[in-house]
C-alpha cells in the first residue's frame, strides 16, 4: 500500500489560529461531548501524583537500595504504567536547552518553519495533525518529528538548522536518551526475572529505533471544547517524556480517573509503551 504524499486538506497551523486571537475555535477542533476535558472524571488533588524514583543510589555498593529502587520500578509498572525519574544521568543543563531550542524554533517566522513541513508519507519535520482522515477532528497543537535511529531512516535535511545549535543539541540529547533507555529496559529486564539484555536485543539490540517528537500547544480561546492531544496508549517500547514543569497538562488515566502530572524539575516521565506493558502483564 503507497503512503499518500499529502494532507487530504490544506493545513492550518494551530500557532497561527492562537496567534490571530479567534475568540471561537473553528469546528474541526471541537471534541465530541464525551472526549472532552471536562467529560472524564479528573482528580486534581495536590497528593496524587505519578510515582517519582530517584535513581541516585542504584549503581551503589547498596544492595538493598538498589532492591528497593528496582521493586519502586516494578510497581510504578505494574500499578500506573508511568513513573518519574530524578538522578538519571542527562546533565539538566542539556535538558534545559533542549528545550529552549524548541521554543525557539516554534517562535521563528512561519516562512522558515514551513521548510520543513511533513508530509503524511514519513510525518518527518513540522507538523499540525495526524492521519489523512477527510474531515477528521484535530488536535490543537503542532509538533516536530525526527527519526534518530536506525540510522538508515535518520534525515539531516528535516532537522531544523535553525536556533543555530539546535543539530549539535538533538544529536547529544539523543545520544543521552537512547543510553537511559537502553539502563531502564536492562531494570524492567531484570524485574522480570530475565537476564538483563532480553528487552533491548528483543527491540533490536543495537539496531535499536528512536525517534523523537515534540508537541507545541499554543494557548485556546476555549480549551473546555479541545484537546491538546488526543487520548492514547503509546504503541511501541519506551516513551521518555521532557516536560514543561512551569506548565502541567499530561494526564494519565488511573481506573476511571484522570490524574494530573505534577513534573519534577529536571525529571523524566517514563511511559512505558503497548509492546513492553504487554511483556509486564505476561509474566
Amino acid at each position: 500500500m503507497n503512503c499518500p504524499v499529502d494532507w487530504p486538506e490544506p493545513i492550518v497551523r494551530v500557532q497561527s489560529l492562537s496567534e490571530s486571537e479567534v475568540p471561537v475555535i473553528p469546528d474541526r477542533y471541537i471534541k465530541p461531548p464525551l472526549e472532552r476535558p471536562t467529560a472524564a472524571k479528573q482528580t486534581d488533588a495536590s497528593d496524587v501524583n505519578i510515582p517519582i524514583i530517584d535513581l541516585q543510589s542504584l549503581d551503589g555498593d547498596d544492595h538493598d537500595l538498589r532492591a528497593t529502587i528496582l521493586g519502586q520500578i516494578s510497581e510504578a509498572c505494574r500499578k500506573w504504567g508511568f513513573f518519574q525519574i530524578l538522578n538519571h544521568g542527562v546533565n539538566p543543563q542539556l535538558l534545559d536547552r533542549a528545550r529552549e531550542v524548541w521554543r525557539e524554533f516554534f517562535h521563528l517566522p512561519m516562512e522558515i518553519k514551513h521548510v520543513y513541513a511533513n508530509s503524511p508519507k514519513t510525518y518527518e519535520g513540522y507538523g499540525s495533525r495526524l492521519g489523512v482522515e477527510k474531515g477528521a477532528i484535530l488536535d490543537w497543537s503542532d509538533y516536530y518529528y525526527l527519526h534518530y535511529l536506525p540510522l538508515s531512516l535518520k534525515d539531516c535535511n528535516k532537522w531544523p538548522a535553525l536556533p543555530a545549535d539546535c543539530r549539535e543539541v538533538l544529536d547529544e540529547y539523543g545520544r543521552e536518551l537512547v543510553k537511559l533507555c537502553g539502563r531502564l529496559m536492562k531494570l524492567l529486564s531484570i524485574n522480570l526475572g530475565l537476564e538483563e539484555d532480553v528487552l533491548q536485543n528483543a527491540f533490536g539490540g543495537q539496531n535499536i529505533g528512536a525517534c523523537l517528537r515534540v508537541n507545541f500547544y499554543p494557548k485556546c480561546p476555549q480549551p473546555d471544547l479541545a484537546l491538546g492531544l488526543s487520548s492514547h496508549s503509546d504503541p511501541g517500547g519506551m516513551t521518555l517524556l521532557l516536560p514543561d514543569h512551569q506548565v502541567p497538562g499530561l494526564q494519565v488515566r488511573r481506573e476511571d480517573e484522570w490524574i494530573t502530572v505534577k513534573p519534577a524539575p529536571h525529571a523524566f516521565i517514563v511511559n512505558i509503551g503497548d509492546q513492553i506493558q504487554v511483556t509486564i502483564y505476561g509474566y
